[in-house]
């Protein structure tokens, strides 16, 4: 399988990519292509239906690149669709207390860990049913990732983060900030103390922080302060970005208007 649930509880750190909009079979060959360890294929807040991801899923195979699927909502049933169709890890939006991180962890588990559905011979094993093996080795690679975005979650961060079988604990930077009344006020104390409160408990239970940085510079500072699931902006503020600094060196040196 991919290893990339391995690499977190090892330590490393592991840069990936949220797609919102570029849903082209190339992306994931292309993100693979920079070195990138990931890509998250947004269902949220993107364009990304059920039958799209299934495409952009299928086409990562080949490459190294980690497929993830961000479901729409805490209540997308069933939560282990994005497995079946090739997704090696799901990100939950929304999550604030822990009976819904372990409802989470116990649909993308196997027996005895959970209560995932069980089809083979379909995407998820290249249409070729596994051994009984199968299902131990499917829940040692399987990600689970949380989206905690509200003030409430913040209040119950020890609950949520200790629950068996929780790999990556994601800050949801601006839903957060709204949540809290400083909606987009990074630099503000109380946002500052929820990103170190988010690593500290996840050091504690063995979990990997995560975060999407909009820069190249803030990306290196949250790593340097322990967040090791990162991705690297998204495709749309990557894009645009390189975009406007390609055109402004051009329009500066080249005369163009």
């Amino acid at each position: 399988m991919n290893g990339f649930r391995q690499r977190l509880q090892q330590g490393e750190v592991l840069l990936g990519q949220m797609v919102l909009e570029l849903f082209t079979p190339g992306i994931g060959p292309m993100l693979a292509a920079c070195d990138l360890d990931f890509v998250i294929f947004d269902m949220e807040h993107g364009r990304c239906d059920i039958g799209l991801l299934a495409e952009m899923i299928a086409s990562c195979r080949g490459s190294d690149i980690v497929p993830l699927a961000r479901v729409p909502d805490v209540e997308f049933a069933p939560l282990s669709r994005a497995l079946d169709l090739g997704a090696r890890g799901v990100m939950v939006p929304r999550v604030e207390t822990r009976q819904q991180a372990e409802k989470i962890v116990s649909q993308l588990r196997y027996t005895p860990q959970g209560k995932r559905g069980v089809a083979l011979g379909v995407a998820h094993d290249l249409y070729r049913a596994g051994t009984p093996e199968f299902f131990a080795k499917a829940n040692e690679e399987t990600a689970v990732i949380l989206l905690l975005e509200t003030e409430k979650a913040f209040e119950n961060l020890d609950e949520i983060i200790s629950v068996p079988g929780v790999d990556v604990a994601w800050m949801g930077h601006y839903d957060l900030t709204v949540s809290m009344g400083i909606p987009a006020q990074f630099n503000h104390p109380r946002f500052l103390g929820a990103m170190d409160a988010l690593v500290a408990t996840c050091r504690r239970y063995g979990v990997a922080p995560g975060f999407l940085p909009a820069t190249p510079e803030a990306a290196v500072h949250w790593i340097g302060k322990g967040f090791r699931a990162i991705s690297l902006g998204s495709d749309i503020g990557v894009f645009l970005d390189a975009v406007r600094k390609f055109r402004a060196y051009v329009a500066q040196r080249g005369g163009a208007a």
